[in-house]
């Protein structure tokens, strides 16, 4: 039998403000990619893929509350949620190409600086600064209440660094003409967006090869479900996650004589629930132990 599990951040996430935010992210991240181009800035070009994070983390947002809303059917049983992990997972291989590219194309500019419009490029990162306040303020009222909207929010916070960033920048190049200074500032953005992409894959993959979750470890819940009374031993123990927020436990447990299963049963999900915030577990109850040697997968 399973236990309940709920989603309470898809139910709080307010869609209206995550669409609000995403056009203004979106929108400007395509202003900054057309103004890089016209004012020969690199380092508009790479907040430009910081943005793209940004918009992918509202994007993936949007998408985890869409399909957290769909529900099961007789071919997928527990719905479309991975849509999310895979969303997720080609938002961080595109990114890392195109760091890769930003920092190939600052090293060839170091060696040969082009010339840049800095008015236009200080003019473009101020009104991205805005973008992104706006951005956080829709944001910032419901940031406490839904896992999806605190994540965005982080990631448009991370980004206005980077329009601060560009401005400086620009205001350094404008009165110095030091053109070197574009380049330096595309491999400093660039660099803020490698941890972020790497984390989030590293993530991905862990989800979709069914890895335990961050911050769980099996041992821990292993002996924590074999201090339950009546338990004689556990085996089969499987700890996943279908996304981030649905950890998800399987579990075959041995009986000792004479115990009550139902009893057993609940009092193993009552402590699961309890020390682990583990709320989606399938417990199969036995008399005599099913596995050939006890052990844990």
């Amino acid at each position: 039998m399973s236990g309940d599990h709920q989603h309470a951040d898809v139910s709080n996430t307010p869609v209206s403000r995550l669409w609000g935010a995403l056009g203004l992210t979106g929108g400007f991240m395509l202003a900054e990619v057309v103004g890089g181009i016209l004012t020969g800035s690199l380092a508009l070009i790479s907040d430009a893929m910081h943005m793209l994070t940004d918009a992918a983390a509202l994007a993936i947002a949007l998408v985890a509350i869409h399909v957290g809303r769909r529900p099961s059917d007789l071919l997928r049983t527990y719905g479309y949620a991975r849509f999310e992990i895979l969303a997720a997972a080609f938002n961080a291989l595109l990114l890392l190409a195109v760091a890769f590219y930003i920092l190939y194309e600052a090293w060839q500019r170091l060696s040969l600086p082009q010339e840049i419009q800095s008015a236009g490029m200080l003019l473009i990162a101020v009104v991205g600064l805005v973008v992104n306040l706006i951005s956080m303020r829709l944001l910032t009222s419901h940031k406490e209440e839904s896992l999806n909207v605190r994540g965005a929010y982080l990631e448009v916070w991370s980004d206005m660094l980077g329009s601060v960033a560009v401005i400086a920048g620009a205001a350094i190049i404008w009165f110095t003409g030091w053109q070197w200074v574009d380049s330096l500032l595309a491999v400093g953005i660039g660099f803020m967006v490698f941890p972020r992409t790497w984390v989030l894959l590293k993530a991905c993959v862990n989800i979709l090869l069914e890895g335990v979750p961050p911050g769980m470890r099996l041992a821990d819940v292993h002996a924590a479900i074999t201090t339950v009374p009546d338990v004689a031993s556990v085996h089969d123990l499987h700890l996943w996650a279908i996304t981030q927020s649905q950890p998800s436990l399987t579990a075959h447990i041995v009986l000792a004589e004479d115990a009550d299963g139902e009893t057993v049963r609940r009092a193993i999900e009552q402590r699961l629930r309890d020390e682990f915030d583990l709320h989606h577990t399938t417990l199969q109850m036995e008399r005599e132990s099913c596995a050939p040697s006890e052990h844990i997968h």
